[in-house]
């Protein structure tokens, strides 16, 4: 029985995979532990890409789906394991979409969460080409981006800057600029003039 809105997903695995590292005992454990972060983000991404996959892609995505079904129920997984190096990087962007406002994101923090240290995270956001710094910083422009479209009650310039953790408003202007082409001022008024 669950509670009223309270969202479940169900794994299947193979018990012949699990049963000598569970034996008679049943697996449980919180939703939020770094193992399952990382088993749900895998999980996600085999989801969205599966149709794109090769044979052999879709080999390795089961076999991570494995590694990672095994660190749930020992309740630890091998961080230097290359395999599970996008799922580590895709349960680090979620963690982070949901803290883009705090002032303590960072990649200690989501290292900490994760249950990994802050080299082996640099190293999973690194085999997809980019640093935990500059997906944090995308993802605060472009939440910005996305405030500046709405229609009503848009904040001011220094009132986005200190909600995105800009370290100040011209910070915030160069590196929308830098991003975007335009500052903040700039496209929305450009958004505006579009939608008149």
């Amino acid at each position: 029985m669950t509670a009223p809105h309270t969202k479940a997903k169900l794994f299947i695995l193979p018990a012949a995979i699990l049963k000598p590292l569970l034996g008679s005992r049943i697996g449980f454990g919180s939703a939020d532990s770094a193992e399952m972060r990382l088993l749900t983000a895998h999980s996600k991404m085999v989801h969205n890409t599966v149709a794109d996959l090769s044979s052999a892609g879709v080999e390795a995505a089961r076999s991570s789906l494995l590694e990672l079904a095994k660190a749930v129920a020992i309740g630890h997984f091998d961080d230097v394991e290359p395999r599970l190096a996008p799922a580590l990087a895709q349960a680090a962007k979620d963690l982070a979409n949901g803290h883009l406002a705090d002032p303590e994101l960072s990649a200690t923090m989501l290292a900490r969460d994760l249950n990994v240290s802050v080299r082996t995270l640099q190293r999973a956001f690194a085999a997809a080409g980019e640093t935990v710094a500059s997906y944090i910083r995308h993802r605060r422009l472009e939440e910005a981006r996305l405030a500046l479209t709405t229609p009503h009650g848009r904040l001011s310039v220094s009132e986005l800057a200190a909600h995105w953790q800009f370290a100040d408003r011209s910070h915030f202007i160069r590196a929308f600029r830098q991003h975007y082409g335009q500052t903040p001022t700039e496209y929305a008024r450009s958004t505006r003039a579009a939608g008149n």
